[in-house]
Parts: C-alpha cells; structure tokens; sequence
C-alpha cells in the first residue's frame, strides 16, 4: 500500500476532529457539574472534568498542529486550540481559588471556542 500525502492529512483531519468533540464534551460537561455545584455536590466530578478537559485540551492541540504542518492544513485551528488549553488554565486555576467571577465568564469563552473548533474540524 502507498501511503499519499491525501492518505496521511486525512488521518490529521480524523485525529482533529475526533479530539474536538471529545474535548468540547468535556467542557459541556464541567457547565452539567457546576450547576450541580449549585445544588450542593458535584465537586470531585468537577475537579475530575478540569482535568479531562486539560488533556484533551492538549491533546487536540498536538492534533491540530499536526494537521497544520505535516498535513498542510489552517493554521488558524492551531492558535485557537493553544488559546482554549491556555484559557482552561487560567479558568482552572481561577475556580481552585474561588475567583468565580472570573471564572464562569471565562468557563463560557472556554465552550465559544471549542464550539468554534469543532465547527471548524467538520467544515473541513
């Protein structure tokens, strides 16, 4: 089998993309466990949703550099996918010190640019 350069960007576009939705649940699902942080419980699932979100966060930026480099793709994606695990830092790290009128806003830009990654990966 002859492995193309169609072959092989079309393996960065499927990584992107799967990565994309996954990450974009999880940050869907830390807004589920902080409404439930609302109610008086939750707090290990939320802790636990942070951390899902960060390595998925990394791990859709390695995709989506992938997909820019090796396989010729947008850049655009890249930078936006660095901005969302550099925002779920700060988001996190604002949240673990109680600051939450940073970070609920910044929890709401966090979901507008991983939905806009994820329309992004499917108009491809």
């Amino acid at each position: 089998m002859v492995t193309t350069q169609v072959t092989v960007r079309n393996g960065y576009v499927t990584a992107f993309r799967a990565v994309t939705v996954l990450n974009t649940l999880a940050v869907l699902a830390q807004g589920v466990t902080a409404g439930q942080l609302l109610s008086g419980g939750g707090a290990g699932l939320h802790a636990s949703g942070a951390l899902a979100v960060h390595v998925l966060g990394l791990a859709q930026l390695v995709a989506a550099v992938l997909l820019w480099r090796p396989g010729r793709g947008a850049g655009r994606p890249a930078l936006v996918a660095l901005g969302v695990l550099l925002l779920g830092f700060v988001q996190s790290m604002l949240g673990g010190t109680g600051a939450v009128a940073g970070h609920v806003p910044l929890g709401m830009a966090l979901l507008g640019l991983s939905v806009w990654l994820l329309v992004a990966a499917w108009r491809r």
